[in-house]
């Protein structure tokens, strides 16, 4: 056994329960904290874009800004976990984030919004090393369900911010939702600090480069399937407004939040994926779920004609998403477990420009081909996703790459 396992190993026994219920409570509720504050302008990009005197057609830069900075957080920040401690890390993101937060509610002009938006949105990475710590600090037998647990938090941010936010904004305007979230996100470090232990470190752990990674079977093969994966997550969120607010529906934009608590149910579902993937099951899962994932949008295609259908695909298609996304993370740091923040920060480059593919590719097709076309799309994307999944399963391992991955890898 490595040294670097018997260390953790050693923490575990000695702090009891390295993540009982209540930590992973904890950092569920810090990823979902942290990725609201990207996702948080969504349903309030008019008045927020009216109030800050942005252009109607620049208003998408006001999520766009954050998504940017997201995307340059997972490449120069990420992989700092491996190599100081990631509890101290998380909460000097949190209280950054929290600054960003601040910035934009007191915001007078449109440039100082973008500032707080671009700071929120490179420190809200804070995901991905909370994921890393998670994984850092579980035996191995536990791991794919304390992800799964704390990923849930991610899902919930996502899709409660469309419910929430809209709700706040509403009583007391936009400026209300980043007062709220800087308050948690301030709140959450504290806690952070208190309630979590530090990892041990038996050594001095190397920052791992993308060039390394993408010579690594496991992560290539799992980065594609999640690009697909969230080419199509974004397919459907992104596009979703556009026919709900026309003929036959003509929903209001907090009526349309709500159906993100038809995707936070199917999500929450999926959480049973980790354990799944625990018990060396996540390459089938991960297949059945791309299949549901294809047959989610037959239902969600019924869209112009039945609301019941599309909310039941919607669940379905969330369901699939999450399970895919917590057997790749397992299967990530079971095979890197020195390594999990840099892994999981490459990991997430595929996510990011997975879901801006989505995003931009679904408001061109239904522009062209209506609601239909978008969901072709989706499915497309959706089988492209199954199509590496089975090429790879058909593939033997390499010599290299078995020397390189965790046992219950050779066996998948």
């Amino acid at each position: 056994m490595p040294y670097g396992q018997i260390g953790c190993n050693l923490l575990l026994i000695e702090s009891g329960s390295a993540m009982d219920m209540r930590r992973r409570s904890l950092l569920a509720v810090v990823c979902g904290v942290a990725v609201a504050s990207i996702y948080a302008a969504q349903p309030v990009l008019e008045p927020m874009g009216r109030d800050l005197g942005v252009p109607a057609e620049l208003t998408g830069w006001i999520v766009a800004i954050g998504q940017i900075g997201y995307l340059a957080g997972l490449v120069l920040l990420v992989p700092l976990g491996d190599v100081v401690d990631r509890r101290r890390l998380i909460a000097v993101h949190l209280a950054l984030t929290a600054v960003g937060m601040i910035l934009t509610a007191l915001a007078s002009a449109a440039w100082v919004a973008f500032a707080g938006l671009a700071v929120a949105g490179v420190f809200a990475v804070v995901v991905q090393t909370t994921v890393a710590y998670a994984a850092s600090v579980s035996p191995p037998a536990e791991r794919g369900r304390n992800i799964g647990v704390v990923t849930s938090g991610v899902v919930v941010g996502i899709l409660g911010a469309r419910v929430v936010t809209g709700a706040l904004a509403e009583v007391w305007g936009w400026r209300s939702v980043y007062a709220v979230l800087a308050v948690l996100a301030l709140g959450l470090a504290a806690l952070v600090l208190v309630v979590l232990p530090s990892e041990e470190r038996p050594g001095r752990r190397a920052v791992v480069s993308l060039g390394e990674l993408f010579g690594q079977r496991v992560f290539l093969t799992r980065g594609l399937i999640a690009f697909f994966l969230f080419a199509s997550f974004g397919t459907l969120w992104s596009g979703l407004s556009l026919p709900l607010t026309d003929t036959p529906w003509h929903l209001s934009e907090s009526q349309i939040g709500l159906l993100g608590i038809a995707g936070l149910a199917g999500a929450l579902g999926a959480a049973r994926a980790g354990r799944w993937a625990d018990s060396g099951r996540a390459a089938p899962v991960t297949g059945l779920a791309l299949t549901l994932l294809i047959l989610s949008w037959a239902a969600i295609a019924q869209l112009p004609w039945s609301m019941g259908l599309l909310i039941a695909g919607i669940v379905v298609l969330d369901f699939a998403v999450q399970a895919v996304h917590v057997s790749n993370q397992q299967l990530l740091t079971a095979a890197h477990p020195d390594r999990t923040s840099g892994v999981i920060g490459g990991y997430m480059v595929f996510y990011s420009l997975g879901s801006a593919l989505g995003a931009a590719a679904t408001t061109a097709v239904f522009t062209a081909h209506g609601w239909v076309g978008s969901s072709l799309l989706g499915a497309g994307f959706a089988a492209c996703a199954l199509a590496v999944w089975a090429f790879d399963r058909r593939r033997p391992l390499s010599g290299a790459n078995l020397r390189s991955e965790s046992p219950e890898l050779r066996h998948r």
